[in-house]
């Protein structure tokens, strides 16, 4: 009887996700793009034929789960190294000890838990283990592979990505830990399919957090002599703040702006609305997507609506003045008009085409008519010789080159008929063909 207390003790005193990592493949939730029937990842492990990988994933969907899974099948040595506590000299002795291993014939399997906290000098500790087959290294990351592994050591690997949980697989997971002996299978909780269902959905995708949720929910559940109900307003607090994956310096910064400037550029304000919110509720600087907001106005607006740069720089300063949470609403606005104005590329495309010009082709003196002659010199060398003043002609025009000789055909702006560039686009035109006609 006192072992089973003891037992219990330790049943209780671990946390839920804990309790309840899957074993075997069978009891593994999601993923099936990998692990379904059939799958490469699947066969590997079922064969204990694996290579060096990388679990490229968010939280919380089974990388962890998927090495102790491997672990408890392979036949070869596996070790299990976290790249938060461990440095250079832990690398070495391990690696020595699969050096070893390797000449007695025996396979070692390597798994690196959020490998990308490894700087470059530590990832490239283990290359000429992974490169003579010393080891089979398995690495973990909720990062990009791309930026956050050596380029050398990614190359040896096969990268799986693991996706975000489906609500369908976290309503499973849930009931499970609501019927296993582990899980709360011995207790008489009360709960409601709509409740787990809210759950799931505050997950967002997450295993452990949809987990650790239900644990806060059934623990601060109402005892009776009946068992536990979760009610809805403990409920509530459990999810009354979502923690959403967001990392400022991270691939979903470049991923949540990337979505902004793209749906305001597709001219749908609810998902530009969306993913600026997304990014607020992150905890992101609202100078910072006020600033992209400004690049967008005259990047993706441009001159089919002028008043667009105006509406953007306004929203920056009423973001500098007031800040969070007063200026979401500033944002909103300049995204909504960003989002509804006409679009026109032409000026970003006339700077990008310009700026080609003047790294590849050779720079070009200034002409002596738009050159200044303030001293007696410059005069002499006909600084200023030839310039014509347009405000001394009838039309605001003349007909002198302002361009160097050799790039006097180019042409980098053209605008487009959206807008208010319509109006400039008639307007260049008609320049055009009066220096034209006044020329021949």
């Amino acid at each position: 009887m006192e072992q089973m207390t003891l037992f219990d003790e330790r049943i209780q005193t671990s946390p839920l996700a804990s309790r309840l990592r899957p074993s075997t493949l069978k009891e593994f939730a999601g993923q099936e793009h990998l692990l379904g029937e059939g799958k490469m990842l699947r066969q590997l492990i079922e064969r204990d034929q694996i290579s060096s990988m990388i679990f490229w994933g968010p939280p919380g969907v089974g990388k962890t789960t998927l090495a102790s899974i491997i672990a408890g099948r392979t036949k070869a040595d596996f070790i299990n190294f976290s790249a938060v506590i461990s440095g250079i000299k832990e690398i070495r002795e391990v690696m020595g000890q699969a050096e070893n291993s390797r000449r007695m014939g025996i396979r070692t399997v390597l798994f690196v838990d959020e490998i990308h906290r490894f700087n470059k000098a530590q990832q490239d500790a283990f290359l000429p283990f992974v490169e003579k087959g010393s080891i089979i290294l398995i690495g973990a990351t909720t990062e990009n592979p791309s930026f956050e592994v050596n380029a050398a050591l990614l190359s040896r690997c096969r990268v799986f990505v693991l996706k975000a949980l489906e609500e369908a697989d976290l309503i499973k997971v849930l009931n499970h830990a609501l019927q296993s002996p582990e899980g709360f299978g011995t207790q008489k909780v009360r709960i409601s399919d709509r409740q787990v269902s809210a759950i799931a959905a505050f997950a967002n995708g997450d295993a452990r957090t949809a987990l650790n949720t239900l644990e806060m929910a059934v623990i601060n559940g109402e005892i009776s002599a009946e068992g536990i109900f979760v009610t809805n307003e403990g409920l509530e607090q459990c999810i009354s703040k979502k923690s959403l994956l967001y990392d400022k310096d991270g691939e979903e910064h470049y991923n949540l702006i990337s979505a902004l400037h793209k749906s305001m550029r597709n001219s749908d304000p609810d998902a530009a609305v969306y993913w600026m919110c997304r990014m607020l509720e992150g905890g992101e600087n609202p100078l910072y997507i006020a600033r992209r907001l400004i690049r967008f106005a005259s990047e993706d607006v441009g001159m089919a609506d002028s008043h667009a740069l105006q509406v953007a720089v306004a929203a920056y300063q009423a973001c500098h003045f007031l800040g969070m949470p007063e200026c979401d609403v500033h944002l909103t606005h300049a995204v909504t008009y960003l989002a509804m104005a006409p679009k026109s590329n032409a000026l970003y495309m006339a700077c990008e085409m310009c700026k080609r010009d003047v790294k590849n082709l050779r720079a070009e003196p200034v002409p002596l008519q738009l050159r200044n002659a303030p001293t007696k010199l410059m005069k002499d060398l006909e600084y200023g010789e030839g310039y014509e003043y347009a405000h001394d002609t009838e039309e605001k025009l003349t007909h002198m080159q302002c361009m160097p000789e050799s790039l006097s055909r180019r042409e980098y702006y053209h605008p487009t008929d959206q807008g208010e560039e319509k109006e400039v686009g008639d307007r260049l035109k008609a320049i055009k063909e009066w220096k034209a006609r006044s020329t021949s």
